[in-house]
């Protein structure tokens, strides 16, 4: 495996904390609607919740971003974020008043918040721009790991007890604290010095946005545009459901994208540092076009797999590849804020894209939502191929 040999001791602490929390979270992820409806959760209110978790975390991701940065300190923003998120599962389980729950998950998402661009960063740091793809990949391809092993043993615990949800929650703590154990092996490395910087406002990635390199901005707009009609996966699972797929098929394949996303998240990273991380991420969204344009018209239930096997490969060429891109194409000091910065861009598009899909949904049927977010798709991948210049297929860094 000549591969590995990129993968430094800090990118395997990272991608094993990562591994370990997304299995806390997947593990509770396919069953938390059904959950939050038995303790009485109305399907609005649940739309709510998650809705100003995700919008809270992205917003604090630009935030924490750039507190990173300037004190150029990464690592207790990673411990401190995994450690939120693994005390949050047990105390959903412990009281059931919906604004505890509330406040259990807003501290979950906020964990993330803290630890994104700082855990970014670092993957950042271990990679030379020829290198970023494969490290993103494989951080991804580990994370993506954990999505494939919570559900199965959520399938495989609620097979022998059915309806014990709460006692998911307690054993979803387990790898959380594991994912905490292992974060505190990370060191900081010992040449980065804080910047002196007056106080950092919450907002300040507004500011970032205003100082960064015009090359962030285009590409960063198009992601936007991209993130606004990219709704919930929780809206393909619908879909599916809707096509008369029952609840373990509909959890079964929910795993299988994610195993197929795990499997081909470090090929597709190592094929990105050859062809360009621009061309691959044109790649993911063609697949993602064909994938919204193919749910709306078919019944057939090896399509549906066929669909998610698409889908799998569109997020092993997107998301690590995105963030790739974007450390490319930023200053390596301002590395966590510009990634930050998009992120918490990017969580607003994604609340306005799952209230905008499920309104569509509402008025007009499932198939106009899915033809919608496949125009926008299509329009996104022209800008991305016409209107953006070719300069960072080469990986150049703008430094």
């Amino acid at each position: 495996m000549g591969m590995l040999k990129y993968i430094s001791r800090s990118v395997w602490i990272l991608s094993l904390v990562s591994l370990f929390t997304d299995m806390a979270s997947e593990m509770l992820y396919p069953i938390m609607p059904i959950y939050l409806k038995t303790i009485g959760f109305s399907i609005v209110l649940i739309g709510v919740l998650e809705g100003f978790a995700e919008a809270l975390a992205g917003l604090s991701k630009s935030y924490f971003g750039k507190l990173s940065d300037n004190s150029g300190k990464r690592t207790p923003f990673v411990q401190f974020g995994y450690g939120l998120s693994a005390i949050s599962k047990p105390m959903m389980a412990l009281f059931i008043f919906p604004m505890w729950i509330f406040f259990a998950r807003t501290i979950d998402r906020f964990g993330k918040g803290i630890r994104t661009g700082a855990r970014d960063a670092i993957l950042s740091d271990e990679a030379t721009p020829e290198t970023k793809g494969k490290i993103f990949g494989f951080h991804r391809a580990m994370d993506t790991l954990g999505a494939v092993l919570g559900p199965v043993i959520a399938l495989v615990y609620l097979y022998y007890y059915p309806q014990e949800y709460k006692n998911l929650f307690y054993m979803a703590f387990l790898p959380g604290l594991l994912a905490v154990l292992v974060s505190f092996l990370l060191k900081d490395k010992r040449n980065s010095k804080p910047i002196a910087i007056k106080k950092v406002s919450f907002f300040s990635f507004l500011n970032y946005w205003k100082l960064s390199p015009s090359e962030y901005k285009k590409t960063v707009i198009g992601l936007l545009v991209f993130a606004a009609f990219n709704s919930s996966d929780i809206f393909l699972l619908l879909k599916a459901k809707q096509m008369g797929l029952n609840d373990t098929y509909v959890i079964g394949i929910y795993i299988f994208y994610n195993l197929v996303y795990a499997v081909v998240s470090l090929p597709i990273g190592i094929l990105a540092d050859k062809v360009g991380l621009k061309k691959m991420f044109i790649f993911g969204l063609t697949l993602f076009a064909v994938v919204y344009f193919g749910m709306t018209f078919t019944e057939n239930k090896y399509f549906i797999i066929l669909f998610f096997f698409l889908y799998g490969v569109y997020a092993a060429a997107t998301e690590g590849i995105s963030k790739a891109w974007i450390s490319n194409i930023s200053d390596k000091k301002d590395t966590a804020t510009a990634i930050g910065t998009y992120s918490g861009f990017q969580s607003i598009s994604a609340l306005i894209a799952s209230s905008l899909a499920g309104l569509i949904w509402y008025q007009f049927g499932a198939s106009a939502t899915f033809i919608t977010t496949g125009i926008a798709t299509v329009l996104v991948i022209i800008y991305f191929s016409f209107f953006m210049k070719d300069k960072i297929i080469k990986n150049e860094t703008f430094r």
